[in-house]
């Protein structure tokens, strides 16, 4: 949001984010800031995951070597119970609530705290606002007002009935450009599971992995495994009618956002209807199937709606597949195996693996 917040005179502050353990990721953000200005918030529900606080020992080191108390520069965003909860190391904590895992936080502090600071509480209400709004439509019992039961049960049915296992999420807006990969995390982590809620094995397929890049830079990559490769995958646009800047050029008779709306309009008919052609190299099959989300303009409350809309869909398909939605022990797993390396405690492959990398 923040050419968003550029344009409406709402940024406030900065924001920049240090994520992999890959020292490199917190070298390069911490090399571009003026870190004796800068205010840094470590979000861990636990206050134990092993790549956070490596990253915030970075942090706190950096702002050791420029004489600063890395405990006047730091808040924590964490759960009341965890380590990090009353620690004097942090000017404030503010909480999340245990149940709610990290990918459906942005509504908690974990959004709260970075969103305020960035671009004003306003923003951060309008945001809340609207992923409020949709919510109300998830409660809906009638599916045809309710979008993301509609959304979710579609979704169902091309991974069940009709055995696609993708789905690919292709927003026409570049303010986007990460959302895909958000909504990886926040589907796959949720619902890739193989085992219902009650320990047993399932029989049928569950959820489907998540790919997707901002259009149009995605039609000039993998578009074409999508128009004409052998699997099928059902396709999720996003579009607006309007630029979140309000900059537009005209040229050869139409403007920018006139473009890229084309674009959206010409690939869900190509997709559908495909093309006949003798040469089969230039021969498209079609019946690719569809879905489009159309906004008027991309807000605080218009993002919060998108956001709560894909949220509510992944919780009906984990209640549709019978899964645990909110856990996610595949991810855990790593996490054990990653200390236990650390600590030299290896054999059989990992051993072999940990000398191949010298650990």
């Amino acid at each position: 949001m923040e050419n968003w917040a550029k344009v409406n005179n709402k940024l406030k502050m900065r924001a920049n984010f240090i994520s992999n353990v890959d020292p490199d990721d917190a070298a390069g953000v911490l090399s571009n800031i003026d870190v004796a200005h800068s205010l840094f918030i470590l979000v861990s529900k636990s206050g134990t995951t092993l790549e956070t606080l490596t990253n915030e020992s970075f942090v706190k080191d950096a702002l050791k070597k420029a004489g600063l108390d890395a405990s006047k520069h730091m808040i924590a965003v964490t759960s009341s119970s965890s380590p990090l909860a009353k620690s004097d190391d942090y000017l404030e904590a503010f909480f999340m609530d245990d149940y709610i895992g990290g990918r459906f936080s942005s509504c908690s502090g974990v959004g709260g705290a970075v969103l305020s600071l960035a671009f004003g509480p306003e923003v951060f209400d309008e945001f809340l606002k609207g992923a409020a709004a949709e919510d109300k439509l998830a409660a809906s019992d009638d599916v045809l007002n309710n979008p993301a039961m509609l959304d979710a049960l579609i979704g169902v049915y091309e991974r069940n009935v009709l055995d696609y296992a993708c789905t690919a999420v292709l927003p026409y807006s570049q303010a986007l450009s990460r959302f895909p990969a958000h909504l990886q995390q926040a589907d796959m982590e949720s619902n890739g599971k193989s085992v219902n809620r009650f320990g047993e094995p399932v029989s049928y397929k569950t959820g489907p992995v998540i790919f997707g890049e901002p259009g149009t830079n995605g039609q000039h990559s993998f578009y074409q495994l999508l128009h004409q490769g052998t699997d099928i995958i059902p396709l999720q646009f996003i579009g607006f009618k309007e630029s979140q800047m309000g900059v537009d050029v005209d040229i050869q008779g139409s403007t920018s956002i006139k473009k890229l709306a084309a674009n959206v309009a010409a690939q869900i008919i190509a997709f559908a209807c495909g093309k006949k052609d003798e040469n089969n190299n230039k021969n498209f099959e079609g019946n690719r199937p569809s879905s489009i989300i159309i906004g008027e303009k991309l807000t605080p409350a218009s993002l919060g709606a998108l956001l709560s809309h894909f949220e509510n869909k992944i919780m009906f398909q984990g209640f549709l597949w019978n899964v645990n939605s909110f856990d996610q022990e595949g991810v855990q797993l790593g996490k054990v195996l990653a200390k236990k390396v650390l600590a030299h405690e290896t054999d059989g492959a990992l051993k072999e693996f940990s000398d191949l990398l010298k650990i």
